[in-house]
């Protein structure tokens, strides 16, 4: 048998992070479960291969031996296998922790078809014993990632998602107050463990849309409110719709085009605290009024008169 090159197992460069690893992992250990195979013996030597690769690329140690194998292993092919066998001491120890050097016996049954299962055991100095025992311990089974959007509305309000993936259906419970792109875990929400190990968890990302009314910061909301010209001089009330309903509020005589107003606990709930809020910060914006008649025009130039004369009579 050839070596093994588990980067070619994953379709990952050499020069892949542990995050590129562990994302091409995740993606064909999903592909080539035995609960999505279904009885598939090519897939299941495939999922088997796969997870063999992972946990060797995704432990730097054991990474950093492979790599070097592979240089070895190289060189060795190329000098066309010498009599003195291959140095094997750079990677597994005899019983009794003494490094030694494998024979071309050796090392052609290691790496023949009936031996390629003993690649792995043998690279990291692996006995029968603990060989049967890796085969044999629990394994937990592979996380599951999806994702849902939510309105603005149902984010405030929370809701439920009903999330098929690996033929099953999961109902998530959505708290209200949840931000755009919070992680939801579910656990055993996975895949089955193997060898009585615990299932995987699901990571479901949830994602809000946007509202045409409102913008989030945190749990505040900020909106904007057109306020008449004659409300805004001498004050008075107005309605303005927030997410838990139409409310009326006092504008105060003589407020300026951009003042920000606050509304006390009509923000966005509190994620999982019962009864708590942020806050609502409403921008005036004054409308002017138009299409004025003839008298309006004469009053409003007799208070631009007032407004001229007063100033006057300040600077005297």
């Amino acid at each position: 048998m050839t070596y093994k090159d588990y980067y070619k197992v994953l379709g990952v460069a050499k020069t892949a992070t542990p995050e590129e690893i562990k994302r091409a992992y995740r993606k064909l250990a999903l592909k080539y479960h035995p609960d999505k195979t279904k009885g598939d013996k090519a897939a299941e030597e495939k999922f088997k291969e796969v997870n063999e690769a992972n946990e060797v690329l995704s432990d730097p140690q054991k990474r950093k031996k492979y790599d070097q194998l592979g240089t070895d292993w190289k060189h060795y092919e190329e000098a066309g296998a010498p009599p003195g066998g291959f140095d094997w001491s750079k990677y597994a120890s005899g019983r009794g922790g003494q490094a030694r050097t494998m024979s071309q016996e050796e090392f052609n049954a290691m790496f023949n078809e009936e031996g390629a299962g003993d690649f792995f055991e043998t690279l990291f100095g692996l006995h029968s014993q603990e060989k049967r025992g890796r085969r044999n311990r629990a394994i937990k089974g592979e996380d599951f990632e999806a994702e849902t959007t939510l309105s603005f509305e149902e984010a405030y309000h929370g809701s439920t998602r009903l999330i098929k993936i690996n033929d099953q259906t999961i109902k998530v419970t959505i708290h209200p107050g949840i931000e755009d792109r919070h992680v939801l875990r579910i656990p055993g929400k996975g895949a089955e463990g193997m060898n009585g190990g615990a299932n995987g968890d699901l990571f479901l990302t949830v994602k809000i849309t946007s509202h045409p009314g409102f913008r989030r910061k945190g749990n505040d909301l900020y909106c904007d409110l057109p306020v008449e010209l004659y409300t805004a001089v001498l004050g008075g009330k107005t309605k303005i719709k927030t997410l838990k309903g139409t409310v009326r509020i006092d504008i105060p005589k003589e407020t300026q085009n951009g003042k920000m107003l606050r509304l006390l606990g009509l923000g966005m709930p509190i994620y999982d605290k019962k009864n708590e809020f942020g806050n609502l910060y409403v921008k005036v914006t004054i409308q002017l009024p138009d299409h004025l008649s003839k008298e309006e025009i004469d009053l409003f130039k007799k208070l631009a008169a007032l407004e001229k004369t007063g100033h006057s009579t300040a600077h005297t």
